[in-house]
């Protein structure tokens, strides 16, 4: 039984888990919305929210958490950039929900459930 289990192992061991999760964290803030698998997507936006929620307060220590969740490379650094300077002003008002969640379809290969994460612009 899961009960009041934290997260999705996705059938990875935790390091592979990490650097999919920052890989994918990478690709939604490059591109503002990505196609994935719903287990996935879920995790994503755990992730992904609160990044945004931290990078909402703009200085050198966010600027430092954020690159450091996300991997340290020129794509995490790109990343970090626009996320804290264009992304988080954007929801600047809001408290929360900051992705959203829409489901496609299934796979044609293996019938796992697809969906599209993308941030809510308002």
């Amino acid at each position: 039984m899961r009960h009041r289990h934290g997260y999705r192992k996705l059938g990875r061991t935790s390091e592979h888990r990490a650097a999919l999760l920052r890989n994918l964290a990478c690709d939604l803030i490059e591109n503002s919305r990505i196609n994935t698998t719903v287990p996935k997507a879920k995790e994503l936006r755990r992730y992904v929210e609160k990044l945004v929620t931290k990078s909402k307060n703009a200085d050198l220590n966010t600027h430092r958490a954020v690159y450091a969740k996300l991997g340290s490379n020129q794509r995490a650094k790109a990343a970090t950039k626009k996320l804290i300077e264009e992304i988080a002003p954007k929801f600047e008002n809001r408290n929360g929900g900051y992705t959203r969640i829409v489901k496609t379809g299934l796979r044609k290969g293996d019938a796992a459930e697809m969906c599209i994460i993308e941030f809510v612009s308002e």
